[in-house]
């Protein structure tokens, strides 16, 4: 004869686990796939770069993993990118409020990102008004210009 013993609470448990495992198996969807059918795989970033000067102002679309698209540096950008990317942090986040920064002023150059990167949406905007956003802007070469290089003419 077998002994059924109860645990209070383990249907509970049972059911917090399926609905835990239906939850993972929906977000496990790919981007790409979520996107619907022809959508291209990978991350897609759209750069609108505006006086920075000439040669680099303008809009490129960028399309990670694999690399693609008309910017000009399409697989340094993705790695630039890649590389600033960690589990937890916005790789875009904009510079926290109250920081101490530099009264430095790196020129009138702006960007804008827009776009998809590891699945989130991304809506980003850079300038070079003061040391904290030179800094930011200077991490995210060559995906931005590089504006620290010697004196352009």
């Amino acid at each position: 004869m077998f002994q059924v013993t109860r645990i209070p609470g383990a249907r509970l448990l049972g059911a917090a686990a399926l609905s835990a495992a239906a939850l993972a198996s929906v977000c496990a969807v790919p981007s790409a796939a979520a996107a619907g059918p022809g959508a291209p795989d990978g991350d897609h970033l759209t750069v609108t770069v505006r006086d920075a000067g000439p040669g680099m102002d303008g809009t490129y679309e960028l399309y990670c993993h694999p690399a693609a698209g008309d910017h000009p540096d399409a697989e340094g950008a993705c790695a630039v990118v890649d590389g600033d990317t960690r589990w937890g942090q916005e790789v875009f986040a904009p510079v926290p409020e109250g920081s101490v920064c530099t009264m430095q002023y790196g020129g009138p150059a702006t960007a804008h990102v827009t776009g998809t990167w590891a699945g989130r949406p991304v809506d980003a905007t850079y300038d070079r008004r003061d040391g904290c956003e030179i800094s930011r802007w200077d991490r995210m070469v060559p995906l931005l210009p590089d504006l620290a290089g010697p004196a352009r003419s």
